[in-house]
């Protein structure tokens, strides 16, 4: 619950700010993530002419037919727009950090080093911290509604304990590394800008 607080502290942050006028904010959610019941909030706002911030937050608190696929996650990231901020193509670069709870998921494949497999009969707890580069196209829709498509890739680092089974408490191996570099944020987001 202490990061839902910092979260809804920066979110209250970025409201107040004495440069938070007509079409400077935009508030978002990626409907690609909320589809996956991972719901993601998050808060752009302009700070230059062509440069926007973007801190968002997803969290996925749900066990859905016995699978467990818990985690918690921010990307703060920073925007050049090449035209005007809130419209048209983008470049960012994004940070990601947050923790996961992953176990009993049948998802038999590898991909780009990471054995998803593993994932069956084994559980995986811990924390991940990252950075990627992205790019990304806004269409305007009207006055005050955007929709955005962005991909981004880099690399993640995560520390994590492992256990029997998705349910059970018995660690089998503890403080664990793995380094995975890929897609760090696939999004398409709907915005309402103001």
């Amino acid at each position: 619950m202490k990061v839902f607080h910092i979260i809804a502290i920066l979110l209250l942050a970025v409201f107040a700010a004495p440069c938070a006028k007509a079409q400077n904010v935009g508030l978002k959610t990626n409907l690609l993530y909320d589809a996956l019941l991972s719901p993601t909030v998050g808060v752009e706002v302009g700070v230059a002419p062509k440069w926007t911030v973007d801190l968002s937050g997803t969290l996925n608190a749900w066990t859905v037919n016995d699978h467990r696929w818990k985690q918690w996650m921010v990307q703060p990231e920073g925007r050049y727009w090449f035209c005007q901020r809130f419209a048209g193509h983008f470049v960012a670069a994004h940070a990601l950090g947050g923790q996961f709870n992953f176990g009993n998921i049948d998802a038999d494949f590898k991909f780009l080093g990471t054995d998803f497999s593993k994932l069956k009969d084994e559980r995986y707890q811990g924390w991940m911290a990252g950075a990627g580069v992205a790019y990304g196209y806004s269409w305007i829709l009207n006055r005050n509604w955007n929709i955005e498509a962005e991909l981004g890739i880099g690399w993640v680092y995560s520390r994590y304990d492992v256990y029997r089974c998705a349910d059970c408490g018995k660690k089998i191996r503890e403080n664990e590394s793995h380094n995975y570099f890929g897609p760090t944020k696939v999004a398409v987001n709907l915005i309402y800008v103001f």
